[in-house]
């Protein structure tokens, strides 16, 4: 065979391959390519949409933590003025139960105070006329001088 024809040939067949690949081949490769290219710029896409949304999601949660944190500092700060009240409330309540326990006291004495006067003047009647009995041994009736006890009772 002749080279010539055999290169003709060839360079046929190569002609028909590349027209072959140009025309059928190649706008696959491409279309692979453009769908390979378009998936990872949507993935990149999601990625930033998805590091913003942290982003965002971060700063939310950082605001909630700082306003839990407020809240809770508000919270045991009420606390701790309501149990600073209760306690000034409970020590006034305990100076009132003092003071009412010393005024039944201080009456309880005067009572006793006031009856064991009243005995002690009884006591001293009864000395008197016992002694005033002794010393005159005549003529002393309790009932006649009753009336004149009990003025010296009271004058005592």
């Amino acid at each position: 065979m002749n080279i010539n024809a055999t290169l003709f040939v060839q360079a046929l067949s190569f002609a028909a391959l590349i027209w072959f690949t140009v025309k059928f081949v190649w706008p696959m490769i491409t279309n692979a390519m453009d769908e390979r290219a378009r998936r990872i710029a949507d993935g990149l896409a999601a990625a930033e949409a998805g590091r913003q949304s942290l982003e965002r999601s971060s700063k939310q949660a950082t605001v909630a933590i700082d306003e839990a944190r407020t809240r809770a500092a508000d919270i045991i700060s009420q606390a701790e003025k309501r149990g600073a009240q209760l306690i000034e409330e409970a020590k006034a309540s305990a100076r009132a139960e003092a003071e009412r326990e010393r005024q039944s006291a201080k009456a309880d004495i005067e009572q006793e105070i006031a009856r064991a006067r009243e005995e002690l003047r009884s006591q001293l009647a009864a000395l008197v006329v016992s002694g005033a009995e002794k010393i005159l041994r005549r003529e002393v009736d309790s009932r006649a001088h009753a009336d004149m006890l009990d003025a010296i009772k009271h004058q005592l």
